[in-house]
């Protein structure tokens, strides 16, 4: 991230709260997005969530994605981040297909290579969605469990290698987790074993304030102080490779 703004060339500001199509971005979020609240300085993308009024919401942040402007199937896919932390702080790095050509959510799939709760920066977690269109589709996760400095207390790198046959994480250089086609499907293309991990993907950055993600627990957002803000998400640096062939 070099220069003194982020790269219009590379990345696509999403603004607003989602509606009125897909209110809270799907996600019963509460934050609003902004351009203004991704900043380049010194080398460093950083991702501000603020308890914030503005456009009707409760806090602003930012979601930058690299649709149309980079879309891939398969590679590795590199990144060194450090978290924020907070209850109901919810920072992500993941990828959506970029024409969805098994149908809607989920059903053309999602990688998560970094979700993060705020309340639990211990720990890293990683997901695929699949199957078939909301409510009828199905995902696998899994979490990894820092040995020292947590996700907000020190850069981690952080890596997704995806191919045709299977899809690992690994953070610092540790394997995490492998998942191989025979545990995900599609519920358009059955006879598709690579389905529906087969297609071109773009990145999406971005912090949520609350949503799903924090179901069932009480770590909502509104239970910070407004001195626990901002939030920062910080990313040294984004990288993605592919195999020559």
């Amino acid at each position: 991230f070099s220069g003194t703004e982020v790269d219009p060339g590379k990345w696509d500001a999403q603004i607003g709260t989602g509606c009125p199509s897909l209110c809270g971005w799907g996600n019963n979020e509460l934050q609003y997005y902004r351009e203004e609240n991704a900043t380049v300085d010194d080398g460093m993308l950083t991702i501000t969530a603020r308890d914030q009024n503005f456009g009707g919401a409760g806090y602003t942040s930012a979601r930058l994605r690299t649709r149309g402007l980079g879309d891939w199937t398969y590679g590795r896919f590199e990144m060194r981040a450090k978290l924020p932390t907070g209850q109901g702080i919810w920072p992500a790095v993941w990828m959506l297909p970029t024409d969805s050509k098994y149908g809607g959510w989920a059903a053309g799939g999602e990688i998560d290579i970094i979700e993060s709760r705020g309340c639990a920066v211990s720990e890293t977690t990683g997901a695929i969605h699949f199957g078939g269109g909301w409510p009828r589709n199905t995902y696998l996760f899994h979490s990894y469990t820092f040995p020292a400095q947590d996700a907000a207390e020190a850069f981690h790198l952080y890596a997704l290698e995806w191919n045709a046959d299977e899809i690992k994480w690994s953070v610092d250089g540790k394997l995490c987790k492998t998942r191989r086609k025979d545990e995900w499907f599609s519920e358009r293309a059955k006879n598709n074993p690579n389905a529906p991990f087969d297609q071109p993907f773009h990145l999406i950055v971005n912090v949520a304030v609350d949503g799903r993600f924090f179901e069932n627990t009480d770590q909502r957002a509104d239970l910070l102080p407004p001195d626990a803000f901002p939030q920062l998400l910080k990313i040294d640096y984004i990288r993605v490779y592919q195999w020559a062939e």
